[in-house]
């Protein structure tokens, strides 16, 4: 290799690499809502008298995001061996999915995707399972817990 060729590739890998720190410390200052990791917060679901036995429950998680008053939704799933929260967001493109209790699925209302009372997918586009969230029963009391 020839001493002139060695210096350009060295030149080139250089401004490769200022580029890409460039490049990532540009897009943390545009965009810092995507690089801040959010806390795991619980809120209050519902009573614990309230869960179901077996079956799927929609409950409605209100809490507060700056000076707005925000309603979340989840489902507490019981199968009869195991209890925990699905999220409703739909893993294809995020529609809000919701209980059809006749076929014993939940179905997305945009694409026809449809998971079993597990959160699995059965059918349709999505590519993973309904996300589980965290879930604790304390002082008879069900807190579902959110990044917020």
């Amino acid at each position: 290799m020839v001493r002139r060729d060695f210096l350009k590739s060295t030149v080139k890998i250089f401004f490769l690499l200022i580029s890409i720190i460039s490049v990532s410390v540009f897009s943390i200052f545009t965009y810092p809502w995507k690089f801040k990791r959010k806390e795991l917060t619980f809120f209050h679901a519902t009573d614990e008298e309230a869960l179901p036995i077996k079956g799927v429950r929609q409950v409605f998680i209100k809490h507060i995001r700056g000076n707005t008053q925000i309603n979340s939704k989840a489902f507490i799933v019981n199968s009869g061996s195991e209890l925990f929260a699905l999220s409703p967001v739909c893993t294809h493109l995020g529609c809000l999915v919701n209980w059809y209790r006749p076929k014993n699925r939940f179905l997305c209302p945009c694409h026809g995707g449809q998971y079993d009372m597990n959160g699995k997918v059965v059918k349709g586009p999505p590519p993973a399972d309904l996300n589980r969230m965290p879930i604790k029963i304390e002082d008879g009391k069900v807190y579902i817990g959110l990044r917020v």
